[in-house]
Parts: C-alpha cells; sequence; structure tokens
C-alpha cells in the first residue's frame, strides 16, 4: 500500500460570483500550500458554485486544524458553505445490516486491504445472521431486533450507539429497514444507501422478478443519500450490466450483488474521500 501523501481538502459551495477561484487559490498560496487537484463547476441553471480543492499539507505555514478558521473572513464575502478536512483523518463509519452479507462482506475486506479510509467502530443489524462477519474481521457486532411496534425504540437505540461511537457516516449495506424520517433528523450525518435497481426503475417487492418478467436487457444498482422521501434522495452512484434472455432469476440476481458491491464501495470512497458535494436534490461528484 503506498503512502498516502498528507493532504488537506477544502469543499465550497455558494453562488457563483467572479474571483471565487482565484481568491481561493490565493488563499491557499499566501499560507504556504500546494496546490494538489482542483475541480470546480458551476450550475448554469440556479448559478450554485461548488468546488473542491485538495492541497499538500507540508510546507504549510499554518497547522491544518487551523485552516476552517483563518479561511472564514474569505467564506463570509462570498456567503460561502464550506468544509475542511484534513486527508490523515480517518472517517468513523458505521454499518447498518440485515440478513444479506454480500455488501458488508465487500466493504469490510476493502477496508482490511486500507482502500477505504475509514474506521469501523461498529456493525447494526436487526438480525444476527451477518455476526460471523463482524468476528472475523474484530469489529464490534450489536443486534437490535424490530417489529412494526417496536420500530421507534429500535431506531432510538441505534442513535444512542451512533453517538456513543461519534459516528461521522452511516452505510446501510443492505438494511432491509425504511429509516424513519425522525431518525433521519436526528442521526447529524449523512447516510447512503444501496438499492438493487437503475433509480428510478422497478420499485416494491421483487424487482429481479419484475426484470425477469418484462425481459430487460441491463440491470443497475443506485447508491444515494438516505432521505425521507423513500429511494428518492441525491444519487452519488450508477452502474448497469447488460443481461440476455439466458439469464434465470438467479443469474439477475447474482450479477445484481456484484453491481450492488462495486457501486456502493464506489459511493463510499467518494464521499470518504470528500468528493461528493450535494445541492437540492442532486450531486456534484468530482472524480
Amino acid at each position: 500500500m503506498a503512502h498516502r501523501k498528507e493532504s488537506v481538502v477544502l469543499l465550497i459551495h455558494c453562488k457563483d460570483r467572479r474571483g471565487i477561484v482565484a481568491r481561493v487559490s490565493g488563499f491557499i498560496h499566501d499560507f504556504g500550500g500546494n496546490i494538489l487537484d482542483s475541480d470546480h463547476h458551476t450550475d448554469e441553471e440556479t448559478n450554485e458554485f461548488l468546488m473542491r480543492m485538495e492541497f499538500a499539507a507540508e510546507g504549510l505555514q499554518i497547522p491544518p486544524d487551523e485552516i476552517a478558521a483563518a479561511f472564514a473572513p474569505v467564506a463570509k464575502t462570498f456567503d460561502m458553505r464550506y468544509e475542511v478536512r484534513p486527508s490523515s483523518r480517518r472517517m468513523r463509519v458505521a454499518m447498518l445490516v440485515s440478513k444479506q452479507d454480500h455488501c458488508l462482506a465487500d466493504l469490510l475486506q476493502r477496508h482490511k486491504r486500507d482502500e477505504l479510509h475509514i474506521d469501523i467502530p461498529v456493525i447494526i443489524s436487526n438480525h444476527d445472521a451477518c455476526a460471523g462477519w463482524a468476528e472475523l474481521f474484530k469489529i464490534p457486532f450489536t443486534v437490535y431486533p424490530v417489529t412494526k411496534e417496536t420500530k421507534s425504540q429500535q431506531e432510538q437505540q441505534i442513535l444512542a450507539l451512533l453517538k456513543e461511537h461519534r459516528i461521522e457516516l452511516v452505510v446501510m449495506t443492505r438494511y432491509m429497514q425504511i429509516l424513519s424520517g425522525a431518525f433521519l433528523s436526528q442521526v447529524g450525518c449523512p447516510v447512503i444507501n444501496i438499492h438493487h435497481s437503475f433509480l428510478p426503475a422497478f420499485i416494491g417487492a421483487n424487482p429481479y422478478r419484475q426484470a425477469y418478467d418484462r425481459g430487460v436487457k441491463i440491470i443497475g444498482a443506485t447508491a444515494h443519500y438516505a432521505t425521507e422521501d423513500l429511494d428518492e434522495g441525491p444519487i452519488i452512484e450508477q452502474d448497469v450490466m447488460r443481461v440476455g434472455h439466458r439469464d434465470t432469476v438467479d443469474d439477475l440476481v447474482r450479477k445484481g450483488r456484484d453491481l450492488e458491491e462495486i457501486v456502493l464501495a464506489r459511493a463510499v470512497r467518494r464521499h470518504v474521500e470528500r468528493r461528493v458535494l450535494v445541492y437540492g436534490r442532486k450531486t456534484v461528484v468530482f472524480d
């Protein structure tokens, strides 16, 4: 594994005006920062300006922790929402899972290989089906069973555990429960969900059966941020795979699992590397 060079990522969101890029570049230059990567996008329709700038920590004349405060006057001038994050800080990620283990197992393997710059303090489930994976990777595993009647108490238990572990991102690795609006408003961090189809598409029960019955030629998977509108949150990543008339429902499910793993892993990686900016119902993803 190549050693990661220490860097700092600055994310910016504001209305577009002249001189923003020059001013931000000048700010970094003034503190001795060397820009490694810079990308920005202006939405012509809404006049929103979104920017990601990554610069080397080496040679900075100011500790990375103090950059956010130093940048505040620039942000105020342009009325910016912004975030500063040193790359050395691992994001604290909790996994939510039910019985299907493929996405969880894939992310745990990537974590073990240090492909994802994260810590996983806890895996939470409503079943004990995936306990073996948590044990294998030596990560605490907590089961909170749920019924319709106990849903709100169960969500409160999960929220308390997330708070206790200072979780910064929740990943639903095929967690087959709908998170309530109350949960999402209290969780205090983004939640990424993986959906087994190319949204918007076959909805409801057994999408692969529906797809098979309709003789589809491609199947897909979608990773998005969870919001109160079920399966309608801002999309981070999608992909598709060709299928044919010889494919059985089982084949579609198997191929779908592969897609879900890849799409979810890409989405988590891009979020962790601070490459995703949400605005309105959409995202800008800087590759």
